[in-house]
């Protein structure tokens, strides 16, 4: 199920990117790269209350100045991340009060039809601070907060949580294998969809992010149904009416929540470049089946060596992704296409995979007596009982005497014998570990 996506928006120096690190908590963003864009659009992963979410930290909107380029291609950047949000935080300064630029912006917000949180900050002194003139703005009731000093922001994300519309539950048989292709512009995403397909199901264009809004395809191949989710789907030229309209990174990452497998391409042609990292580094952190698929390789000149030393650079570039296979196709020519579905079959039957009990336990206790746990100042870890918590990606809970012990090292260790031993490849394998006596 795709997360929520939530956008701030406001002037600049309003504290709009301290309101992103505090909710976010600062974790590793990705980034909007499209060429020509001077304000980049950032996404973050943020929960509350168990509930995930996607947050857009957006540029300044300044209004004074229609003919400056920058002041334009934020705001068209904005637009975007309004266009792509279900919801909208309007970021408004507390210590200096409402500018025109503020009422410009809230028209141009009411005008979404989206639902709006009116967020004013820097609000230092709350006993004496008071809310009248915000009212003007037409958003219903502001909430005060710092985001500087974290005073507040829970009592905002209950607020945005109350008010995110109603994500409606997918519709698919259990045993339908949900597939997304995912990777920067121009990579050949539609070109791949096409060519799996057989027909211009998806426009296919040389302009980077020619296509936007997703599209699900269900088909049946060798006797298992798939869903392919084109992170980018079909729209009319006539309807897009500007570069940065193009291209939408969420609908990558709507796409890859929503998929079992992720296939990552990567264009042969320029190498793995930093959009490609922090696309497969979201996709590593969503839990989910990954294939590394190297495009374009009818393209490359090629001698005996050409492709381990492609696969080594891969590894290098995407040092946490050690366990996804790789695959070297032409979407143009057809070249190993089809091939694509043996190792999706693959992976996802791998992620699947469930370890029974007695024999995950004698594994950690040959594990233990091999290679014992690290001490620290006298102290031992002892793995005590392991259990797999849960599948999708391969998830397993280990009891020990103190979780501070068991060091980042051993914690790798354990996962390179789990691969060694069970398998899981192409999946990420998450390590939960409890102090004994916590419930399960």
């Amino acid at each position: 199920m795709p997360k929520p996506v939530i956008a701030i928006v406001g002037r600049p120096n309003v504290g709009k990117s301290t309101l992103f690190n505090r909710i976010t908590g600062g974790r590793v963003a990705i980034v909007d790269d499209m060429p020509g864009v001077t304000r980049d659009r950032m996404y973050r992963e943020g929960t509350w209350l168990n509930k995930p979410f996607t947050l857009i930290d957006t540029g300044g909107l300044e209004f004074e100045d229609e003919i400056n380029s920058i002041s334009s291609l934020v705001k068209m950047q904005v637009q975007v991340a309004i266009d792509e949000a279900d919801l909208i935080i309007f970021v408004v300064d507390g210590k200096i009060g409402l500018t025109p630029d503020d009422h410009t912006i809230a028209t141009m917000l009411r005008k979404s039809g989206k639902p709006i949180i009116l967020a004013v900050n820097k609000i230092d002194n709350f006993s004496t601070f008071e809310n009248y003139e915000f009212y003007t703005l037409g958003l219903g009731d502001p909430i005060a907060i710092s985001a500087e000093h974290k005073i507040n922001i829970g009592d905002l994300l209950d607020q945005i949580m109350k008010n995110l519309p109603h994500q409606p539950e997918e519709e698919f048989e259990e045993d339908i294998i949900k597939v997304a292709v995912v990777g920067k512009p121009n990579v050949g995403k539609s070109s791949l969809i096409n060519k799996i397909l057989g027909e211009d199901r998806v426009i296919v264009s040389s302009v980077p992010g020619t296509t936007r809004d997703a599209i699900d395809t269900l088909f049946e191949h060798d006797g298992q149904k798939y869903v392919l989710i084109d992170t980018a789907g079909m729209r009319r030229r006539a309807k897009i009416h500007n570069p940065t309209e193009r291209y939408s990174v969420i609908r990558s990452l709507r796409a890859i929540d929503r998929s079992d497998v992720a296939l990552i391409l990567i264009d042969s042609q320029e190498g793995v470049t930093e959009q490609d990292k922090k696309i497969a580094g979201y996709v590593h952190e969503a839990g989910k089946s990954s294939i590394i698929v190297v495009n374009k390789w009818d393209l490359i000149k090629k001698d005996n060596t050409t492709m381990n030393e492609f696969d080594k650079s891969i590894r290098e570039e995407l040092g946490f992704m050690q366990y996804a296979p790789t695959a070297y196709i032409s979407a143009f020519t057809g070249q190993r296409v089809m091939r694509l579905f043996e190792l999706i079959r693959f992976v996802s039957e791998q992620a699947n995979y469930r370890v029974p009990t007695p024999i995950l336990n004698d594994f950690i206790r040959d594990i233990v007596a091999f290679t014992p746990p690290p001490t620290d100042k006298g102290n031992r870890l002892k793995i005590l009982y392991v259990t797999q918590s849960s599948v999708k990606p391969p998830t397993f809970r280990l009891f020990v005497n103190n979780p501070e012990l068991f060091h980042f090292s051993y914690k790798r260790h354990v996962e390179n014998q789990l691969r060694k031993a069970f398998g899981f490849e192409g999946n990420p394998i998450r390590l939960d570990i409890s102090k004994r006596g916590e419930s399960q």
